[in-house]
């Protein structure tokens, strides 16, 4: 397949993993196979929806489903909570495209997987990525239910999607991380919540390979270093996007608290259903930062 991606004709391809031949793909042509699908529409806003959290794709409007099965060197999400569907559609008057379900490395998947999808959001020509996740709290105050903005991250997985040699048609050798996190995308985010009365707490999220929970002690150590949620992905989407050059925000859906500071064993059920009480705070901040897109401020904005 090789469709030419007429909104970005400079974009760059990506052969994949030269380890993992079975995992190839080209961002602009799966970005070109999506344009089509939606009738040409270029989405201003990405979106990717982690575990218990694809329901917020059910609000899009005029909204075209692609299963990840149908698109070339997509995975299949072999998690539960992860519907594996890519789609574009209207929210608030915004085109945005969104992937519902994501990929891990705990499912044994290579680190290089990840710049595929996060690419095509680039292909597209989406102003900025918006990144939610289910995530433990290491914080009794962010409880379950509750939501907080990612202002920076601790990488613990053990790797990194850019390692290897450097595309430079994508991006520099040496991607700066200072601000990861777009500062004025969070400064919108918190005047939106604010509004809707939602409480955003603000914190650093560390990021761990799993697919294990974490130790007690291993839960005292993240604090120690500045945690104040873990989980299992985010960051290796983050670290793609600002290659990229792809302004990014995240929020994490605080779905339990962290082994050790409560009774309540922590399993990927309790993650589902903190991510459904969850849900529902998200998808009205969600709703009104897509909305925030429809006048497309000025970048900085």
């Amino acid at each position: 397949m090789s469709l030419p991606d007429a909104g970005n004709p400079g974009l760059p391809g990506d052969a994949g993993d030269p380890g993992n031949p079975g995992l190839p793909g080209d961002p602009a042509d799966v970005a070109a196979l999506l344009r089509e699908r939606a009738g040409g529409r270029t989405p201003a806003l990405g979106i990717v929806l982690g575990s218990g959290l694809g329901g917020l794709a059910d609000v899009l409007e005029e909204a075209v489903a692609v299963p990840y099965a149908e698109i070339p060197g997509f995975p299949t999400s072999t998690v539960a909570g992860h519907a594996g569907r890519f789609l574009v559609g209207e929210l608030e008057g915004t085109t945005v495209a969104c992937m519902q379900g994501r990929f891990h490395l705990y499912e044994g998947l290579p680190p290089t997987v990840i710049r595929l999808p996060i690419r095509t959001f680039a292909a597209l020509g989406v102003e900025a990525l918006l990144l939610t996740n289910a995530a433990g709290s290491l914080h009794p105050e962010a409880g379950p239910g509750s939501l907080m903005l990612i202002t920076d991250h601790l990488n613990l997985m053990g790797s990194n999607p850019l390692v290897g040699p450097n595309d430079d048609a994508w991006g520099e050798r040496f991607t700066g991380l200072e601000d990861a996190y777009d500062p004025a995308l969070r400064g919108r985010l918190l005047g939106l919540a604010a509004g809707l009365g939602i409480h955003l707490h603000e914190g650093v999220y560390c990021a761990l390979l799993g697919p294990v929970f974490e130790t007690p002690a291993e839960i005292r150590a993240y604090r120690a270093l500045g945690a104040d949620a873990v989980g299992m992905s985010t960051v290796p989407e983050v670290i793609v996007a600002r290659h990229a050059g792809l302004r990014v925000a995240a929020i994490s859906a605080i779905t339990n608290l962290a082994v050790g500071m409560s009774t309540v064993p922590v399993d990927h059920a309790q993650t589902l259903r903190g991510a459904a009480i969850a849900a529902a705070d998200l998808t009205r901040l969600v709703r009104a930062f897509a909305g925030s897109f429809a006048t497309r401020p000025a970048p900085g904005g």
